[in-house]
C-alpha cells in the first residue's frame, strides 16, 4: 500500500493507493485548503493559524495512512517551506505532531513530478508536451519533447501563484487594466525559457499540446461545463477550448467575491484565489497559443506514486 503526500501554499493533498499494473488503484485520498502560505510574501514567516490548520490535515492524513496500513510512502512540501524563515520550526512541529517526515523538494522536482503525474494523459502523435501546475506560491512549467532516442525535459518555476498574485492585487472584483497588469507580470517571467526553448513556433506549427494541473483550471473546467458539484471523473482528461476558457476568466474577474463564491465549483475558499489564477493561465496561453487544453486532476501526488512503483519494482 503507497501513499503520496503534497503540502503546497496553499492544499494538503494526499493519496493512498495500491499498484494496479503498470498504474495503481486509489485507495482513499484527502484534499484540505489549509493556506499555509497565507502572509508569506510580506513576513517572509508562516503564521501560527496557518501552521495550526495545516498540522489539523497532516493529523487526518497521518491517521488515514496508519488506517490503511501504507507500506511505503512520500511526503514533499513546496513553495511554502521553501520560503519561509521558520520553515524549518513548522517541519518539526509536524514530526512531533503526526510522526511525519516532510521533504521540502526543489522546484525542478516539482515540475519533474507534476509531468510525471500527468503523463499517461499525453497524446502520442504530438511530440511536444507543456504541462503547467499553477500553485499557491509558484507555478511550475514543464517542457517535454519526444526526440530520437528518448525524451528531452526542461523546466521553468515562477514564485508567482494564486496566493502571492491575489494578495497584492486583491481577491475582490477587477478592472480590465488590473487583470491585465497580473498577465503582463507572469508574461513577463516567460520569456527567458521561450527565448531557450522556442516553444511559440512548435505551437505555431501544431507540435505542442497544453496540459494544466492545478485548482484553477480545475475549476475552470467545472464552471465550463456547468457542474452544479465538481466531479472529478468529469473533470479530470477534459479537453477545453482555450478562447472559451479565457473568455469565463475575464468574466469571473469582473464578478465580485460574492458572486464567485456562489458558483458550487469555486464556493468561499476558492473564490479570492481564482481570478489570479485564471490571469497565470492567460499569460500562459498568450506565451504558447494551442486552442485547446487538456485539464489534468492530477499532478505531484501520481508522480510520487510512480515513482515508488518504480522503486517498489
Amino acid at each position: 500500500m503507497l501513499a503520496a503526500l503534497d503540502l503546497g501554499t496553499n492544499n494538503c493533498r494526499l493519496l493512498v493507493a495500491r499498484p494496479d499494473g503498470r498504474g495503481f488503484k486509489v485507495i482513499d485520498a484527502f484534499s484540505r485548503i489549509v493556506r499555509l502560505g497565507q502572509g508569506l510574501s510580506h513576513s517572509g514567516q508562516l503564521t501560527e493559524d496557518a501552521i495550526q490548520r495545516t498540522i489539523e490535515a497532516l493529523v487526518i492524513c497521518a491517521a488515514k495512512m496508519d488506517r490503511r496500513r501504507v507500506t511505503r510512502f512520500r511526503a514533499v512540501a513546496t513553495e511554502a517551506c521553501r520560503r519561509a524563515g521558520n520553515g524549518g520550526d513548522f517541519l518539526k512541529r509536524v514530526v512531533e505532531r503526526t510522526g511525519l517526515a516532510l521533504e521540502v523538494i526543489s522546484t525542478e522536482e516539482e515540475a519533474a513530478l507534476a509531468l510525471a503525474g500527468c503523463r499517461p494523459l499525453f497524446d502520442p502523435a504530438i511530440p511536444g508536451a507543456l504541462v503547467f501546475d499553477i500553485g499557491g506560491g509558484s507555478t511550475e512549467i514543464a517542457w517535454q519533447q519526444t526526440v530520437p532516442g528518448g525524451l528531452r525535459v526542461a523546466a521553468v518555476s515562477m514564485p508567482i501563484g494564486v496566493v502571492t498574485l491575489a494578495e497584492r492585487f486583491g481577491g475582490d472584483r477587477f478592472t480590465d487594466d488590473g487583470y491585465e497588469e497580473m498577465i503582463a507580470e507572469v508574461g513577463g517571467r516567460l520569456q527567458a525559457f521561450e527565448r531557450e526553448h522556442g516553444i511559440a513556433a512548435a505551437a505555431a506549427a501544431g507540435q505542442v499540446q497544453l496540459v494544466g494541473t492545478s485548482g484553477t483550471v480545475t475549476t475552470l473546467a467545472g464552471v465550463q461545463l456547468e457542474l452544479t458539484r465538481y466531479k472529478r471523473d468529469r473533470v479530470d482528461g477534459v479537453f477545453l477550448d482555450v478562447p472559451n476558457t479565457l473568455a469565463i476568466g475575464r468574466r469571473l474577474a469582473g464578478m465580485d467575491f460574492d458572486e464567485r463564491a456562489a458558483h458550487p465549483c469555486i464556493g468561499r475558499e476558492r473564490a479570492d484565489l481564482v481570478v489570479a489564477g485564471c490571469a497565470i493561465l492567460e499569460a500562459i496561453c498568450r506565451a504558447w497559443p494551442v486552442p485547446r487544453l487538456r485539464v489534468a486532476d492530477r499532478g505531484v501526488r501520481e508522480g510520487i506514486l510512480f515513482g515508488l512503483m518504480t522503486q517498489r519494482s
